[in-house]
């Protein structure tokens, strides 16, 4: 009638472990904020939050006067390597002419090394052009960006674009708004996963190991499970709160969303043996700790506390360090119920 659950009392490899509340954000490995590559105005915002978006993608553009002194940059340096080229040919030829007529003695040594020397330096003057232009051409490409440019896009146009594959969660950029360098304008997820933020206690931190697995739910799907990894755990104890920041990879799932609140239950590695029992089955009674022992006596159950010195406890069992034997059956499912009818029958033993 009281639809009592029996368990028995199990010696089992220990494991610590605790429930806290949780956070589910972002993964910080798979966001990025794209901000400003350089100072102007909004020209277009292209993506809303909730958007997909391709790697290489214009996500904002951007009317930039340093986009302007690029590309005139890159101008000049192509005309200036031009006119260095021409002056390595002249001062190639000069050289070779020279070395013809000190061999038919007809010019000094010392006009010979000058020629040389003119050589030398037209090539120095070249190199460095070279560089030049390639710097020039890495700077226009910084602002263009990798990837197909627009057909409503002009040269003027500075070009934020997805990094990866993922989607927008956040837009900051405003039509018409002045940017300086690194003002955030879009943010970028790949959302398949998400961080589960638990903060533990200092005395629990012996179920919070990277690669321990983590259980939570969430208010949004009562009765419902979800599994988290520890990927990281903070190497340093708050020292006001005493507790140490713990944090969880979760898979992606549709049901999920950043900034939920969660509940979590970490489980640490398993340590030595211990006779345990589920928590639910330790009571208290008239100042003593007890579980009730569930014996069989035909179509009935006999019910008797026991006295139990208990250790440590986690949301699942609790450690029996005495009065009671492996194997023993205990209330677990009910026990309250069943210390209540013993209550009833306190003055004669056993119940059943």
């Amino acid at each position: 009638l009281a639809d009592l659950g029996v368990a028995p009392a199990e010696s089992l490899a220990w494991r610590e472990s605790a429930t806290l509340p949780a956070r589910l954000t972002l993964d910080p490995l798979g966001t990025q904020s794209l901000g400003a590559v350089a100072e102007g105005r909004v020209k277009d915002v292209r993506v809303r939050p909730g958007d997909a978006v391709r790697r290489g993608q214009v996500l904002v553009t951007l009317h930039s006067h340093e986009m302007n002194d690029a590309r005139a940059a890159l101008g000049r340096a192509r005309a200036l390597l031009v006119e260095r080229d021409d002056a390595l040919r002249l001062a190639a030829a000069n050289a070779d002419r020279a070395e013809r007529l000190h061999a038919l003695r007809a010019l000094s040594v010392a006009d010979l090394e000058r020629a040389r020397s003119a050589r030398v330096q037209a090539v120095a003057a070249r190199d460095e052009m070279r560089a030049e232009l390639a710097r020039a051409e890495s700077y226009v490409e910084h602002l263009v960006g990798a990837g197909p440019v627009p057909r409503d896009v002009d040269d003027h146009d500075v070009l934020v674009r997805a990094p990866f594959d993922g989607v927008v969660v956040g837009r900051d950029a405003q039509p018409g708004a002045v940017v300086l360098v690194g003002a955030p304008l879009v943010t970028v997820s790949r959302l398949a996963t998400l961080a589960l933020h638990v903060r533990v206690p200092e005395r629990a931190m012996a179920a919070a190991r990277a690669g321990a697995p983590i259980r939570f739910t969430v208010p949004a799907w009562p009765g419902r499970t979800f599994d988290a990894t520890v990927s990281r755990v903070a190497p340093v104890v708050d020292s006001v709160t005493r507790t140490v920041e713990v944090l969880a990879t979760v898979p992606a799932d549709g049901a999920l969303k950043a900034e939920m609140m969660a509940t979590a239950e970490l489980s640490g590695g398993e340590g030595p043996r211990a006779l345990v029992v589920p928590a639910e089955a330790v009571q208290s009674l008239e100042g003593d700790t007890i579980v009730v022992t569930a014996t069989k006596r035909g179509d009935a159950l006999a019910l008797e506390a026991v006295r139990v010195r208990v250790g440590r406890r986690t949301p699942r069992h609790a450690e029996i360090v005495a009065g009671l034997r492996a194997g023993t059956p205990v209330v677990a499912r009910g026990a309250a119920v069943a210390k209540a009818e013993l209550l009833k029958r306190r003055g004669g033993g056993a119940a059943e």
